[in-house]
């Protein structure tokens, strides 16, 4: 036997790391017991989750472009929006990344709010910005996981200008409420000159000329320029007090 003897102290160091979803696949029927030990991944992504937000009081999510650089206004509007929001006594909850992510943590830290970060693993390897409080990164490798997290601990959603990402972050809010999955809360959409023309879109194709949604299904979307008549829509939003929306 090569190496040292299994009673020997050390010898267990010496042994390839096991990885329980790539072993399973080298058996027959591996397809099945691997989505098996992938059910257990998926369940600690929960609960990691779970243990870091059950230590944070009411919060907003802040979605927006990545590609924002500092200086340039929109990701001055996420840093301005991250600071009322803190001021207000709301956590900051981000996708973690950098742009208007980074804006908003910056500005929730500022004024010693909470600020969360839920990260994500990408090919391009983005990494979580510095202004994430450090017990409150949580870093998800499947997107489903993470929406749930995003859905489930906050009281509003407020979506700067982005791409596709910020869209179907909002399209997915929309959709849960409408559809009951989720409790109401406020979508708001800031900056009119950039999602105004979608916001009318909602309302005189799907709405007045097609009948696709009903008129209650925009009662929770706003347009909202100013940064302080968020906050008001907020709080305004909820005069008997938050709960958790599933």
């Amino acid at each position: 036997m090569t190496g040292r003897e299994p009673n020997k102290p050390g010898w267990a160091a010496e042994l390839p790391p096991c990885n329980p979803e790539k072993d399973l696949a080298l058996l027959p029927g591996s397809e099945f017991m691997a989505d098996g030990w992938r059910v257990f991944k998926i369940m600690a992504e929960f609960v990691n989750g779970f243990e870091t937000m059950s230590r944070v009081g009411p919060a907003v999510s802040v979605f927006g472009s990545t590609r924002v650089r500092e200086g340039e206004p929109e990701y001055q509007l996420g840093e301005t929006m991250g600071q009322l929001l803190a001021e207000a006594g709301f956590g900051v909850i981000t996708g973690g990344g950098p742009g208007a992510m980074e804006a908003a943590n910056k500005g929730a830290q500022s004024r010693g709010g909470a600020s969360i970060g839920f990260n994500i693993k990408l090919p391009n390897q983005q990494r979580p910005n510095p202004y994430i409080d450090y017990d409150k990164l949580v870093t998800f490798e499947y997107f489903f996981v993470r929406k749930v997290m995003f859905l489930k601990y906050s009281q509003a959603f407020i979506v700067l200008p982005g791409g596709f990402g910020t869209l179907d972050e909002l399209s997915e809010a929309i959709t849960l409420i409408q559809t009951g999955k989720s409790q109401k809360f406020p979508v708001i959409m800031m900056g009119s000159d950039y999602w105004g023309d979608l916001y009318r879109w909602f309302r005189d194709r799907m709405l007045d000329e097609h009948g696709f949604i009903a008129k209650a299904d925009l009662d929770f979307i706003f347009i909202e320029d100013d940064p302080k008549k968020v906050i008001d829509l907020i709080l305004n939003f909820y005069p008997e007090g938050y709960s958790i929306n599933f």
